[in-house]
């Protein structure tokens, strides 16, 4: 799997699950394997969402779900006892016909609001099945934030306090990318224009120091300065990994912090 290189943040080969190093991505265990794990005390799920949508012409299309994926499973190791779902790829990207937002450019994907939400209320569902306790939603896009907010206190409703499964949005996870992580690329001299809210330095910063294959530097070496037009708001030239990893490091203690605290109001 992908895993957290201390203290680079840089991405590793995959390694082998053995007794001694388990792993933390639910796919790579055989059920048995993961039934032990359950009952050995990791009752702790990440249900990393991401979404395809189109980043420009310097940000390939699974952007969300690369990075998700990878920050999901440094966060699963750093917290312990935790597991992580397979990627949520498939999320809400505007409407369909006609086109709007991302959906005019090639190969975003889109699905109505209720088919996702419906989705993680299956998941979870499946999880607090199989012996789970906290159930985690961790999302790497703003536009589906509400929606996993509205399908965690759906269940927790429903299974009533008195069950010991809970769902929690998890929402840490994007807001501090969206206030701290700016702030300390603005003390950096980066200008808000710079930083941007699509694509931007921030964005190809953090795929830099999770994916860097996903971004095309070469082409953004030499190719005109793309825009709005282009489904670009920001200038993504002067991201670099070290720029990424002050995000991912504030990405991974803001949310392990948050999750640990779920864990102590929800004793298990």
């Amino acid at each position: 799997f992908l895993a957290l290189t201390v203290p680079l943040l840089t991405v590793a080969a995959t390694p082998v699950v053995t007794q001694n190093n388990p792993g933390v991505l639910l796919e790579e265990f055989t059920s048995t394997e993961l039934r032990s794990r359950i009952e050995q005390g990791a009752t702790t799920i990440l249900i990393p969402i991401g979404g395809v949508e189109q980043s420009g012409p310097f940000i390939a299309l699974g952007k969300h779900n690369m990075r998700v994926g990878v920050i999901a499973a440094m966060i699963a190791q750093k917290l312990g006892n935790t597991l992580v779902a397979p990627v949520v790829s498939y999320v809400p990207e505007g409407a369909v016909n006609p086109p709007t937002g991302h959906m005019r450019f090639s190969g975003t994907i889109s699905i109505p609001p209720a088919a996702v939400e419906a989705l993680l209320e299956g998941a979870a569902a499946s999880f607090r099945q199989h012996g789970f306790r906290d159930i985690v939603f961790i999302g790497d896009h703003g536009g589906y934030q509400q929606n996993e907010v509205r399908v965690a206190q759906k269940l927790n409703r429903v299974w009533g306090k008195g069950d010991p499964a809970r769902v929690h949005a998890l929402l840490d996870y994007y807001d501090i990318t969206q206030t701290a992580f700016i702030e300390d690329l603005k003390k950096r001299g980066f200008s808000s224009a710079d930083i941007g809210l699509h694509a931007g330095l921030a964005d190809a910063s953090l795929m830099l120091a999770t994916v860097p294959s996903m971004v095309r530097t070469d082409a953004m070496a030499h190719a005109p300065k793309p825009g709005v037009s282009d489904g670009v708001r920001g200038d993504a030239t002067h991201a670099t990994a070290e720029l990424g990893r002050m995000g991912i490091q504030r990405q991974i203690d803001t949310s392990v912090n948050a999750i640990k605290a779920l864990l102590n109001e929800h004793p298990r």
